[in-house]
């Protein structure tokens, strides 16, 4: 079976270098800055560039329509072992227990990639913590890699443990969808600061197994 790779051009996601963090709180981690060959996609509307976000949805488009040639071929696909994704969370402890819940949520909602963690692992997904005018993002390309950045003022706004796994929902390669309802884990902070769910739905789960075949 072919698998689908989550490949981001780097023509789309050229971005400058992130803005230095400030006012972080003591014991707040700075997280590394972005470079040329990823792109940034935040918790909230109008704070990313568009052009990743389109990069995204393109990934998850060609990743649909790879696995309806292989459902239209007919041919049977071998039984595999899902991806695992490790990921690092020693440099964000003021979120660690959100973030172990956030895998533990995507871990129950898809079969064909499963986080797992791994402190210190190399190449692992990373959480970081602190300030950031950004507020909250993921910077990668949606292939299990680069991290997650979580800002303290924004989640004193909204809930913390949906924008852990909104971001977790980049890092598996899904883009925002900011105008959707609060049922959708990916329209992020577009509903407000009263939208708690933190649970990918049944399509967004499906649209995840979908870029991991």
């Amino acid at each position: 079976m072919a698998h689908v790779r989550r490949t981001l051009s780097a023509a789309l996601v050229t971005l400058a270098s992130a803005a230095a963090l400030t006012s972080a709180p003591a014991g707040a981690t700075a997280a590394p800055e972005t470079g040329p060959d990823r792109g940034v996609a935040a918790y909230t509307p109008g704070s990313l560039d568009p052009q990743i976000q389109a990069a995204l949805a393109k990934q998850l488009a060609e990743a649909k329509k790879q696995a309806a040639r292989e459902d239209a071929s007919g041919a049977k696909r071998p039984a595999v072992a899902a991806s695992v994704v490790y990921y690092d969370d020693s440099q964000a402890p003021s979120f660690d227990s959100l973030i172990d819940q956030s895998a533990a949520i995507w871990n129950a909602r898809v079969t064909n990639v499963q986080l797992v963690e791994r402190d210190g692992a190399a190449g692992a997904l990373k959480y970081y913590e602190g300030n950031d005018t950004r507020g909250s993002y993921y910077y990668g390309r949606g292939n299990g890699d680069g991290y997650i950045f979580m800002d303290f003022a924004q989640s004193d706004v909204y809930a913390p443990l949906r924008i852990v796994a909104h971001e977790t929902g980049h890092a598996l390669g899904l883009p925002d969808r900011y105008t959707q309802p609060c049922s959708k884990l990916m329209s992020g902070g577009g509903p407000g600061p009263s939208c708690t769910n933190p649970y990918p739905d049944s399509i967004e789960a499906s649209e995840v197994n979908t870029l991991w075949r």
